[in-house]
């Protein structure tokens, strides 16, 4: 396998399967709004809610998680780079978890905690379908591998 034919094997390639790409709408929508809103609702979701985490820097942290919602969600939106883009997405959640869901365990139990968290669960479990399918039939990804390789 040629050096660049790696990636063009482990990232872009993907089946083609169609009805992947309502996993990536999910996705795509969610993290892609949850970005912007971290704009619009400073205080309530932005480097405010990023103070009350406790975060040092919390500008620089709400900037940065809302602009790489942003842009993975939409290149999930796209399907391109539809792998690539799912691990970040995860370490947002993960930190999330860390820092947000994991006191709600300590403090207002198990029953509180699954409550709060099943949707953050749904997403980690449709990215990790992203990462295993890749972006389906109807993704950037899918148009690229079908096409004769050039340089990827």
């Amino acid at each position: 396998m040629k050096a660049t034919g790696w990636f063009r094997e482990l990232i872009i390639k993907t089946g083609d399967d169609w009805k992947i790409i309502f996993i990536r709408l999910v996705i795509g929508l969610i993290f892609l709004s949850e970005g912007i809103q971290k704009f619009l609702y400073i205080e309530a979701l932005g480097p405010g809610f990023f103070r009350e985490l406790g975060f040092s820097n919390h500008l620089f942290w709400a900037n940065f998680t809302g602009v790489s919602e942003i842009l993975f969600g939409a290149l999930i939106l796209l399907g391109l780079l539809t792998r690539l883009a799912s691990i970040p997405l995860l370490i947002i959640l993960a930190t999330a978890f860390f820092t947000t869901k994991l006191p709600v365990l300590m403090t207002k139990g198990i029953w509180t905690f699954f409550h709060q968290n099943n949707a953050d669960f749904a997403l980690v479990m449709l990215l990790i379908v992203l990462i295993i399918y890749g972006g389906g039939k109807w993704s950037v990804d899918s148009y690229i591998w079908e096409r004769p390789s050039v340089g990827l």
